[in-house]
């Protein structure tokens, strides 16, 4: 399957990589894209093993374990939209950030 980003999850990682490399270093910024980058390869991989958010559907949320992140994302015919990347501190966006399955941490 193909992956495509939106604007905002491309924003979201330049955001990630920036925060990182200024208040850790550069190393840690590439250990935390890698992983992120390892959980969209997984996601390319097996499309519907993560959980549908709540309030929309079509729309899944992968969580980047050891790292507070979750990827929300949509599967299509031939192709993954990733569309937001959001850290788990932040409060939820309203109908995006929650989970249906029973057991999955809200942030």
């Amino acid at each position: 399957m193909k992956v495509l980003y939106s604007r905002q999850a491309l924003s979201d990682l330049s955001d990630i990589a920036n925060y990182y490399t200024t208040s850790a270093s550069p190393a840690v910024a590439e250990a935390v894209a890698q992983r992120l980058f390892d959980v969209i390869d997984r996601i390319q991989r097996t499309p519907l093993s993560a959980p549908r958010v709540a309030q929309r559907s079509n729309v899944r949320v992968a969580s980047a374990v050891r790292y507070p992140f979750r990827i929300f994302y949509r599967v299509r015919s031939e192709t993954i939209d990733i569309l937001h990347i959001r850290h788990t501190s932040r409060r939820p966006l309203t109908g995006l950030n929650e989970p249906s399955q029973p057991g999955i941490a809200d942030r």
